[in-house]
């Protein structure tokens, strides 16, 4: 655990988000990002100021609902996005979890309030969800849960865990075989860093969003106590509020990422039409028909998701509670934010001419970190398959 300082703009619920991340934090944040790329090393700067004052605790002091704090975490991590992605795109996996017990909470379930106890004493929370091979997402795990006296052996492999320099709680979930009679269950459960068991890789080098350190997490028996298990869930689809809470937390900050890229890749576009010139033509590109197209239809891509982002941030807020419809609107905001961020970033590698192509260029960089998007639950198909059956209903067999 460490001790943080929280700034009083933090902690100001009315605080506006260019307070909280000011334009000369931004500016250096934006300087920082090529050399996290290029090193393939965590954002230990951004961390640490991130830290310092306060951002951390964002949702512990402006809660989901009538406080606004999902809208506001939204628009800060978009702000965030569009100076260094992976830094936003780590910080939101500790941000998701005060979220997902903000959501809970004003909802009238408090079994994560705990959470955002900790996180005000230092504690950062990360998540140890995804597994290779588990297209099931959290309806079920193949990390093994097996009894022991006094709680549980957790025994698995976890992929893109962000964080990994500096998590000090990991959030893990495992399935637990049922006894004669009864069904197999889902556990889950916060495991702490140097638990004995756990082990994390150094084996992260992707093509996108390097900078966030998701390293690959093996449990191997790592034991946790029994009042450590914070829910109980069966395994395969059900409506369970922990499962709302993440999927709702971790759709919605993962969009407002990616819109944070589509933001600057179109100010990037935009710029560099209006600075080139055709030699040809003796004007400057922006008044290029084809590619003011272009240009304007990432855009229209990108508002229409900015909107999908500010109508579902609201009613989260509001409580509005229609579980029915709320995944395949959750799972349709992801894909349509990270499908403009792809966009955005495709024209602005387009309009930009060949010195944009460089393996430095700042547009090259978006264009790879967008790519990451599509790794994140829900994917194309399962988002498209979420909103059939939100409309039919599931297949026959």
């Amino acid at each position: 655990m460490t001790d943080t300082k929280t700034s009083d703009p933090i902690a100001d619920a009315a605080a506006t988000i260019e307070q909280l991340l000011p334009d000369d934090l931004i500016e250096r944040f934006r300087r920082r990002a090529a050399g996290y790329d290029a090193g393939n090393s965590f954002f230990t700067e951004d961390f640490a100021e991130l830290q310092e004052n306060g951002y951390l605790q964002l949702l512990v002091h402006t809660r989901p609902g009538a406080a606004g704090g999902m809208q506001q975490a939204a628009r800060a991590q978009r702000r965030l996005a569009a100076a260094a992605p992976a830094t936003a795109l780590g910080v939101n996996m500790h941000l998701i979890w005060t979220a997902v017990a903000g959501l809970l909470a004003d909802r009238g379930d408090d079994s994560l309030l705990f959470v955002l106890d900790e996180v005000q004493r230092g504690e950062i929370f990360a998540f140890g969800v995804s597994e290779p091979g588990n297209d099931a997402v959290l309806f079920d795990s193949l990390t093994r849960v097996e009894p022991v006296e006094g709680g549980y052996t957790y025994t698995g492999t976890k992929v893109f865990t962000s964080l990994s320099p500096v998590w000090t709680r990991l959030g893990v979930f495992g399935k637990l075989p049922g006894a004669e009679g009864d069904g197999d269950a889902i556990l889950h459960a916060f495991v702490p860093r140097g638990a004995c068991g756990v082990e994390i890789l150094d084996d992260w080098n992707p093509l996108g969003m390097r900078a966030t350190r998701s390293n690959t997490t093996r449990l191997a028996d790592v034991r946790v106590p029994t009042d450590a298990v914070f829910r109980r869930t069966p395994v395969g689809p059900n409506a369970d509020l922990l499962v709302f809470g993440i999927f709702a937390a971790f759709e919605t900050l993962i969009a407002s990422v990616y819109l944070g890229i589509a933001d600057r890749a179109l100010d990037l576009a935009a710029d560099a039409l209006t600075r080139r010139r055709s030699h040809v033509a003796g004007r400057p590109l922006s008044d290029d028909p084809v590619l003011r197209q272009l240009l304007a239809g990432a855009a229209m891509a990108r508002t229409g998701a900015a909107a999908e982002l500010r109508a579902v941030t609201a009613d989260l807020d509001a409580g509005v509670d229609d579980r029915s419809r709320w995944f395949a609107r959750l799972v349709t905001l992801k894909t349509h934010a990270v499908d403009a961020a792809v966009a955005a970033t495709g024209v602005a590698l387009h309009v930009g001419g060949g010195s944009g192509f460089s393996a430095t260029s700042e547009i090259v960089r978006l264009h790879r970190d967008a790519l990451a998007g599509q790794f994140h639950p829900s994917t194309e198909e399962s988002a498209r398959s979420t909103v059939a059956t939100s409309l039919l209903g599931p297949p026959s067999e």
